[in-house]
């Protein structure tokens, strides 16, 4: 049987943004909490050298409902895959209201980790197989694992940084983009002293909610996270440098592309490094919570031009996807 874990917590006002909605950055967080625990107790059922398991990429997730100060937040976490050198976990997060009782499902993720030795970081133990209920769960976790690989490595290549412009015109990408700089410190940190994957998604998603905040200048949730890609391990001591900016608009949606930059400084002779990419979709609120129509993005230039129609390129997948899914279950 396939190792399983639950975890609960009541949504507090800190979780949340004024409005009361719960930070996106939040449920990331604690799905990366529960596939830690799941995928490193699992990689200790064996006799030999104890690890951890290391977050090394986050699929698409959806956020299907928001959640809000006062609910309970119920995070499941199941390995429904094991590669010879890698866990897949995936999480449900659903959303109970103790004054009513009504449940709604919030998130679907899937994570994939790699263990590494408390002995040597750079060293990747090799992880325990499990058992699989049907003969072709093998077969499809495989088919998935390949394709996150292939995904990995074309997501490795891209590259970019955020320029500064002198007073932008509203609307650009140069008006909203945003930065932020944190010292990883040891409660951001694991067992080996390399950060938490959880702890970079909830600071990406703060600096992709002031980028979008800045764009429409309204209540802003996070609508969906496309995978998400750790690089590199962040260590204690770094300095990381968390970017994001504007891609491309519809108009009921934003993406915005995020990457974060680490720099070690006790050893900066290693140089500053692209550590994590990823890209956030947000939507714009009213104050009832309904969908409001989303500024449309002013270009500036080629480069602006490339990034807006590949950001539409994957829109358009996604909607198509979504689509597709809605009409299965029907």
């Amino acid at each position: 049987m396939a190792p399983v874990l639950q975890l609960s917590r009541i949504m507090c006002p800190d979780d949340a943004n004024i409005v009361g909605n719960v930070h996106g950055g939040t449920i990331l967080k604690m799905i990366e909490e529960a596939g830690c625990i799941i995928g490193t107790r699992h990689c200790n059922t064996q006799t030999g050298d104890r690890c951890v398991a290391a977050l090394a990429r986050v699929e698409r997730t959806d956020f299907l409902h928001p959640m809000f100060i006062g609910e309970v937040a119920h995070v499941s976490a199941e390995i429904t895959y094991t590669s010879k050198h890698s866990v897949e976990v995936q999480v449900n997060v659903l959303s109970e209201n103790i004054l009513t009782g009504t449940k709604k499902v919030t998130n679907k993720a899937t994570l994939w980790y790699v263990p590494l030795s408390l002995k040597n970081v750079d060293k990747i133990i090799e992880v325990p197989p499990i058992e699989y209920f049907k003969p072709d769960q093998e077969e499809l976790g495989k088919k998935r694992y390949e394709a996150q690989k292939f995904e990995r490595m074309e997501t490795k290549e891209r590259n970019g940084e955020i320029t500064p412009v002198s007073l932008p015109e509203p609307y650009t990408v140069g008006f909203s983009q945003s930065s932020l700089i944190h010292l990883i410190g040891p409660s951001d940190c694991t067992l080996l002293g390399f950060v938490h994957g959880g702890v970079t998604m909830k600071l990406m998603d703060e600096v992709a909610g002031i980028v979008a905040v800045r764009h429409c200048k309204t209540n802003i949730v996070t609508a969906s996270v496309d995978a998400i890609n750790f690089h590199r391990k962040i260590k204690k001591g770094c300095v990381i440098t968390i970017s994001g900016r504007m891609t491309f608009t519809s108009n009921k949606s934003m993406e915005i592309e995020v990457f974060v930059d680490a720099d070690p400084l006790v050893e900066a002779e290693k140089g500053k490094y692209r550590a994590v990419t990823a890209f956030f979709t947000y939507i714009s609120l009213d104050k009832d919570n309904k969908p409001l129509p989303v500024p449309p993005l002013k270009l500036e230039g080629e480069e602006e031009q490339k990034r807006f129609e590949e950001g539409k390129a994957r829109y358009l997948q996604n909607k198509a996807k979504r689509l597709a899914d809605k009409e299965q279950k029907q």
